[in-house]
């Protein structure tokens, strides 16, 4: 029987590789872990059937420092994506063979435009599935109402954005009152999604509180728009009871959060001066219809008057007082209208100011800080001591964390 050594045989492979694999091969993958490590990138590429999960091939790549620290900001800058995990890309590629570590690859090129159209695909397939689900619009349907001053807000406590939007909102020419709840969520990274929805929540639980949402974040780098792409965030933000409206700080692009939001405006501040401009234009009608009201009594008195003849000239004067007193009474109801709205937006702002402290005194958090645990059973809250069994698992909360314990 004839036969050769293993090194023989990685030998000939080497060999062979050599001579069909000279020069670099584009190849089209998916990347399913990345890691960097000392300046280099390593990767594992895979190809999956386009009609299922189904592994259909797998390979280890690798990046070298002197490629990658051009190759990175070069996709990432063009794309407006991180190159990470779930990305499908066009990548140049050398075959490798190592007698002791098997078959590699070396990424010596990549091709941005072609992840571009492929995130574009997706983009547009999740408003495809929203169209067809008949909820795309549903936000949009909405009703602002008139006046909009009591607003819930999504965003990062520490962020700028937010900063700007309440300064705008706050210190507004005009003079007008809003309130605003923030309710903290992450707006980068992988857990935005979650966070996100989570603070929809929330609100949800008391909408009756509000008049709409705010969902805004800073500037920042293009990479982040991937966040408010997702279809479970536009899921939950096309069918919310209450208008929502989007300030996400990107001028280029546009998300499918964008998309589906009842208004969508490219900076915080410009939310801030949304609500400002559709309590201003409310005003606006409000001091129009005023206006018609008083030019029609007035020339409709005027036009009576000219009506008179000489021989009343004692009630012509007498008109035109009369004319001169209506006028007087109309400019102080004017200016107690405008007294009356004023003090009832600020009557208004305290009743809510007076609504959350209510509901923060009453929450879970309240109760932990002063002393009080919470028992939970499978995730629902304990409310007697003869619903455990023996061995049921049981967590108690505190305000600093929680304990684990078995029922005896």
């Amino acid at each position: 029987m004839n036969s050769i050594s293993l090194s023989e045989l990685t030998a000939k492979i080497q060999e062979a590789i050599a001579l069909n694999f000279g020069k670099p091969l584009w190849i089209r993958a998916e990347i399913s872990e990345l890691r960097e490590n000392a300046g280099h990138c390593y990767m594992e590429l895979v190809e999956k059937s386009e009609n299922s999960d189904a592994l259909l091939a797998k390979c280890r790549a690798t990046c070298w420092a002197s490629t990658f620290r051009m190759l990175k900001p070069y996709f990432e800058s063009t794309t407006g994506q991180n190159l990470t995990a779930g990305l499908k890309i066009l990548v140049a590629v050398t075959v490798d063979f190592h007698e002791i570590y098997g078959l590699s690859l070396n990424v010596r090129d990549i091709d941005p435009v072609f992840t571009v159209g492929e995130i574009a695909a997706r983009r547009q397939q999740i408003i495809r599935q929203l169209e067809a689900d008949g909820i795309a619009e549903m936000n949009k349907q909405l009703e602002i109402p008139v006046p909009a001053q009591r607003i819930a807000v999504i965003a990062s406590a520490s962020s700028a954005g937010y900063d700007d939007f309440c300064n705008q909102l706050t210190n507004n020419q005009f003079g007008y009152v809003f309130y605003k709840k923030l309710f903290p969520a992450v707006m980068q990274g992988e857990a935005t999604e979650k966070s996100v929805i989570s603070a929809l929540e929330q609100i949800y639980e008391q909408a009756n509180l509000f008049d709409a949402v705010v969902i805004i974040r800073g500037g920042g780098a293009t990479t982040d728009l991937a966040a408010f792409d997702s279809y479970n965030l536009a899921l939950n933000c096309a069918q919310f009871p209450l208008p929502i409206i989007s300030g996400i700080g990107h001028q280029r692009d546009v998300s499918i959060l964008d998309t589906i939001a009842h208004t969508s405006v490219k900076t915080p501040t410009a939310a801030a001066e949304f609500l400002i401009s559709t309590l201003q234009s409310a005003e606006n009608q409000a001091t129009e219809i005023f206006a018609d009201i008083q030019y029609f009594v007035k020339n409709r008195l005027e036009n009576e008057y000219r009506n008179l003849d000489n021989s009343q000239l004692r009630i012509k004067h007498a008109l035109k007082n009369k004319i001169t007193k209506r006028m007087f009474v109309l400019e102080n109801q004017k200016r107690r209208l405008h007294s009356a709205l004023r003090m009832q937006f600020v009557k208004q702002q305290n009743k809510l100011n007076l609504l959350e402290k209510n509901i923060e005194t009453y929450s879970p958090a309240f109760l932990l800080q002063h002393g009080y645990t919470i028992t939970t059973l499978n995730g629902k809250k304990l409310v007697s001591a003869k619903n455990p069994k023996k061995g049921d698992k049981l967590k108690t909360y505190f305000a600093d964390g929680c304990v684990d314990s078995t029922a005896n």
